[in-house]
């Protein structure tokens, strides 16, 4: 499947800024089951600086915006081919070893509830069925509700409420995992939802259960379903914070308003 993507985020400032600095994880990863055909960043008076390939083998890119400034528009566009390969990740190069995604954060922590959830789940017999029984259970337990949690919302909150978005399903996933001894982290990329290449806003997140057999597999609690053609792989981190596509920061006083758009559309 060929995937044409248009994000755009934009920052505006109450008050001019001195500057801006960001750091981005918004290149696909290198991988089988997607190769990109054309992409580009652009970030409107900015100045590209160094980029490294981290041992999560992300692609991180630094940017400079010197100020004054009150607006700032960060632009991807780009095709990726992309191919099913039943969630695996396979040929994905990194040095991090999964056992440091056992470690917990505050987002992903597993309360008394969340542990109660994981109750019977046998990951000593099979561990892929027991991760797709996770993610069954999460996807019934946190029902897909746009607007009801916010950026900082826990695994345990989401789980509290009942309702969440894909954060809250993959932070839930996440810690879910993690609890039962099986290492987890989060997936930021973008999602083709629609059957009829209408464009539609399409960021996405999910969640990767490392298993013993087959090496890092995706779980995606929001479809109940493993990522397939539809999905674009950016990167990964202990949790949404740790895998931010953009993180930053703006010397001054100015308050920020964010503003974001994607789209994601079949491209023939």
């Amino acid at each position: 499947m060929l995937l044409k993507v248009d994000h755009v985020t934009r920052y505006a400032y109450d008050q001019p800024v001195r500057g801006v600095v960001q750091s981005h994880r918004l290149t696909p990863a290198v991988c089988e089951g997607q190769r990109v055909l054309s992409w580009t960043v652009t970030v409107s008076d900015g100045q590209m600086g160094g980029g490294f390939r981290d041992g999560a083998g992300d692609w991180v890119q630094a940017w400079t915006v010197l100020g004054p400034v009150s607006d700032i528009t960060v632009r991807v566009e780009g095709v990726v081919e992309t191919a099913d390969t039943a969630g695996v990740l396979r040929g994905h190069r990194e040095t991090i070893p999964p056992a440091v995604y056992l470690r917990d954060t505050p987002a992903t922590e597993a309360d008394v509830a969340l542990a109660q959830l994981c109750a019977g789940v046998d990951v000593a017999t099979d561990a892929l069925a027991a991760a797709h029984e996770l993610s069954r259970r999460i996807s019934e337990a946190i029902a897909y509700r746009p607007g009801v949690t916010h950026a900082h919302t826990t695994a345990a909150e989401a789980l509290a409420l009942g309702e969440g978005v894909c954060q809250d399903h993959a932070h839930a996933m996440i810690g879910a995992a993690r609890h039962l001894g099986l290492p987890a982290r989060y997936v930021s990329g973008y999602l083709h939802a629609s059957a009829d290449g209408v464009p539609h806003e399409a960021a996405h997140a999910w969640a990767e259960v490392f298993l013993p057999a087959l090496g890092w597999v995706g779980f995606d609690p929001s479809n109940r379903c493993c990522p397939n053609d539809g999905y674009v792989r950016l990167g990964s981190g202990l949790d949404a914070r740790d895998a931010a596509p953009i993180r930053g920061i703006a010397r001054g006083p100015g308050q920020e308003r964010l503003d974001v758009t994607v789209a994601v559309q079949m491209q023939q």
